[in-house]
């Protein structure tokens, strides 16, 4: 399954299995991706603000180019998983860290 420049706010894709899903150009703000396997997934120039990422199988899925994500590393599979630099403070949120 592939999503290209889709509007996809609010949706809730919990449980679903969306293995090498390619998502691009979308919108998926507040959407729901728990206990979601997302693995080998492709997330291009998406805007994931206040998704939700909680017991997902993020391993191996590339986020890098796609904005506003934030997870717990502790609460999902994550081996592999490709981020970029800039989206470091997202993964930590739950720290309460003051990163500059």
């Amino acid at each position: 399954m592939n999503f290209e420049d889709c509007l996809l706010d609010y949706s809730t894709f919990i449980y679903k299995k969306l293995k090498k899903t390619n998502f691009a150009e979308c919108s998926l703000k507040e959407t729901d991706f728990s206990n979601t396997d997302l693995s080998l997934a492709i997330f291009k120039n998406c805007d994931l603000s206040s998704a939700t990422f909680v017991e997902s199988i993020l391993e191996k899925t590339d986020f890098r180019g796609s904005r506003n994500y934030a997870f717990d590393p502790s609460e999902n599979k994550i081996k592999g998983t490709k981020v970029s630099h800039t989206a470091l403070a997202g993964l930590l949120q739950k720290f309460d860290l003051s990163i500059e």
